[in-house]
This record gives C-alpha cells, structure tokens and sequence, in this order.
C-alpha cells in the first residue's frame, strides 16, 4: 500500500509534458551578422551579392523567431510579402539598405492582406540561403502573424 501511495504522489512529476517552444526575438543588428562578397552566376549571366553567415545569426538557421517591421508587398496576387527593417521609401528595394534588411514572408496560411508599410509583428522559422538566387537569404517559413499586430 505504501509503494502505491509513494507512486501516486510520483507519478505526475514524472509524466511528460508537451515540449513548448519559446520563439527567440530576431533584431535586425542581429542579421547584420553577415558579409557580402560579389559572385558571378553563370546561369543567369549576373553578378549578385553573396553571403556569408556570420555565427550568430548561424545559430539561428532553423531556430523558431519573432521579428517585427515594416510590411512591404512584392505580389499581392500570390500574397508574397516581406518584412522590412525599413519603411518602403528606404528599404533594400529602393536601394538605401542592404540585403540584411529584409526577411521573405512565407506564411503557413496568408491572414490577410497587408498594406504598404504596415507595422507587424510575425513568428517562424529562419532559414538562411546562401545558394538559391531566386530567393531572398533571409526567410521567415510557417510566418504566422503574431496576434498583438492584428
């Protein structure tokens, strides 16, 4: 009867709990972690910049994050959207920032439509990209808009 008792009382500490992540908050200087040398790609016939990860945004590739920005749309027919660390008017595009200054939305389920410069918060995966041209070398995959920037 004691052994049963002693096992009542155990038994909750040790059953296991559902793993909760905790998003870490991703700040722009913290993707400044990177150095850009030009290359040229033979596929396209273009010089482009390409990176090269510094370690602590390394450490982040894969990782769960929340970031916050400027919303800017690039094609509101398939819902592509980034965030930026700028406003529309000074962001990578425009040509006053660099490339560490934007991260490509790829939402699970597109929320809604954003406006132009629209101040968001969102939660994701990174993904770091040094080798498709095609995409941008931050990406944001399973972008959830996070609910205080609804």
């Amino acid at each position: 009867m004691r052994y049963f008792f002693l096992l009542s009382i155990l038994f909750p500490m040790l059953s296991v709990k559902p793993e909760v992540i905790i998003p870490e908050r991703l700040t722009w200087e913290r993707l400044r972690d990177v150095q850009f040398k030009k290359k040229f790609y033979a596929e396209e016939g273009v010089i482009l910049l390409h990176p090269t990860f510094g370690p602590t945004v390394q450490a982040l590739n894969g990782k769960k994050v929340t970031i916050s920005g400027y919303v800017i749309p690039i094609d509101l027919e398939s819902g592509l959207y980034v965030v930026s660390q700028f406003p529309m008017a000074q962001c990578f595009f425009c040509g006053a920032a660099g490339p560490e200054s934007i991260v490509a939305l790829k939402f699970k389920k597109l929320p809604r439509r954003f406006k132009t410069d629209e101040r968001c918060a969102f939660s994701g995966t990174l993904r770091l990209n040094a080798d498709t041209i095609y995409e941008l070398n931050y990406i944001l995959e399973g972008a959830e808009l996070l609910p205080e920037s609804r």
